[in-house]
């Protein structure tokens, strides 16, 4: 009974195919949260999949309803050894993005796990059906080794993530005391690299923006307007040219950090992105001059858009529209205010002449950002721990460049957060084709068994008051 040998058994439960055939189960149940008609495989996957897992090794299980109607329900696993132990809290999410059935390559479907070499594919193998996967095998195979965990554990899994946590915050806010606990581990997102193990400590926040302008009802023919009528697709593309340059910079410098912090520049230093073969290959020209790869996406806000349309782009006519659109995207870091983000757009607007171009939300919601400090010494604890198993120096990244409700534990719950990834950024969640890799499930299960058996021995970070 040692941690060597808990990470013995969490590989051979990898190399015996149970792992594999714990997450096809998962991954049939077609739990988009996005497609109204799946509510039914929401209930579903919390009750007859995830639930008696967790009760199978010694949980309590209860499934609440979310606060907001209409969502998918959360549910709270419980193990409570000894109130005096630490006490951990995971998380991860049941519900998947859209199963895009017929975009999937010919002899691939979203509902059915298939492996082809490394490559597993099938919806929610990488986003997040096959991470919280990694995490709970990794817990059963500890209590299997040690008897026991030798800490506490409360897991929350929810099902409305792919529609950016709806009812989440509130959810932390009303049963804040029963979620009480030391730290927050879990996994989603990518790794630094396929072959780097990675641990990240917070996410960038998200809000999405809709830029409009509308200067007149329905279109006229440009041949006896042209030249007369303002063209609302180049004003609108003027207006974002005064945002961002075509490198990529944000002239907005409201909209941006004021410095990053010394600490998060330490840690990026061994950060630098490295695409994988089959991934695009960085722009090097683009984005905030003087940062390097790493700052321009873990550390700095961005200014994206993500949809233009004016006229009718898939059967154009001779005609000047009357209207143009885009979505627009700020990836922010923590430090910003995305409350200001709104009304400093507007000024800049206004002061450049565009004042006929309207500006709000495109979400009702936005995610928040969050980030530990690399300092912090739950990082140091866990980066050896998972050194200690890979025989390799994590990547620590201070948050990622996508967005999470971590804020929910951060924030509401006041707790560090250490987010251990088990996928790469290769993975194509959120498409079709999407996939997870073999080997890094595997390590991700090595990692976690070590994580937990770890939080039984000397040396945890002191607990909360």
């Amino acid at each position: 009974m040692t941690r060597e040998s808990a990470v013995s058994r969490a590989t051979r439960h990898f190399d015996e195919g149970r792992f594999a055939e714990d997450l096809a189960r998962r991954v049939a149940i077609r739990s988009e949260s996005q497609v109204p008609s799946s509510r039914p495989f929401l209930d579903a996957y919390v009750r007859d999949e995830i639930g008696p897992a967790f009760a199978r090794i010694g949980f309590k299980v209860e499934i609440l309803p979310n606060p907001v109607e209409g969502v998918g329900p959360i549910l709270l696993a419980e193990r409570i050894e000894d109130p005096k132990l630490p006490t951990v809290l995971g998380y991860g999410h049941g519900d998947v993005i859209r199963g895009l059935d017929e975009q999937w390559r010919e002899g691939l479907t979203p509902w059915l796990m298939k492996q082809e070499g490394d490559r597993w594919y099938g919806r929610g193998t990488a986003d997040n059906k096959g991470q919280h996967s990694v995490n709970m095998a990794a817990l059963e195979t500890v209590i299997a080794e040690r008897g026991r965990l030798g800490f506490n554990m409360k897991f929350m899994l929810e099902t409305g993530e792919e529609m950016s946590s709806p009812g989440l915050r509130a959810f932390c806010e009303t049963h804040k005391e029963r979620l009480k606990a030391d730290v927050l581990i879990a996994s989603d997102g990518p790794r630094l690299a396929a072959k780097r193990p990675t641990l990240y400590l917070g996410s960038r926040g998200c809000l999405n923006l809709n830029l409009s302008i509308e200067l007149r009802e329905g279109a006229h023919h440009s041949g006896n307007w042209g030249g007369l009528l303002a063209n609302p697709g180049v004003v609108l593309a003027h207006a974002l040219a005064s945002i961002v340059t075509r490198e990529g910079k944000v002239l907005v410098r409201e909209l941006l950090p004021e410095s990053i912090p010394a600490s998060v520049k330490k840690a990026l230093v061994d950060c630098a992105p490295q695409p994988e073969p089959g991934e695009p290959e960085i722009d090097a020209w683009w984005g905030e001059p003087g940062l390097s790869a790493a700052e321009k996406v873990y550390a700095w806000n961005t200014f994206e858009v993500l949809a233009f349309r004016t006229g009718n782009p898939d059967n154009p006519v001779n005609a000047i529209p009357g209207k143009a659109t885009a979505t627009c995207q700020v990836r922010f870091v923590a430090g910003s205010d995305p409350d200001s983000f709104i009304p400093i757009l507007r000024r800049h607007l206004d002061a450049h002449g565009f004042e006929a171009v309207q500006i709000g939300m495109a979400r009702k919601s936005f995610m928040q950002a969050t980030r530990l400090d690399p300092d912090n010494p739950w990082v140091r604890w866990a980066a050896e721990s998972i050194r200690r198993t890979t025989g390799v120096a994590p990547a620590i990244l201070p948050n990622i460049g996508g967005s999470l409700p971590n804020d929910c534990f951060a924030e509401v719950l006041g707790l560090p957060t250490l987010w251990v990834p088990h996928s790469y950024a290769g993975c194509s969640q959120h498409a079709p084709d999407e996939h997870a890799l073999g080997s890094i499930l595997r390590e991700g299960l090595q990692i976690m068994a070590g994580l937990y058996w770890d939080l039984a021995e000397e040396g945890v970070p002191q607990q909360q008051g």
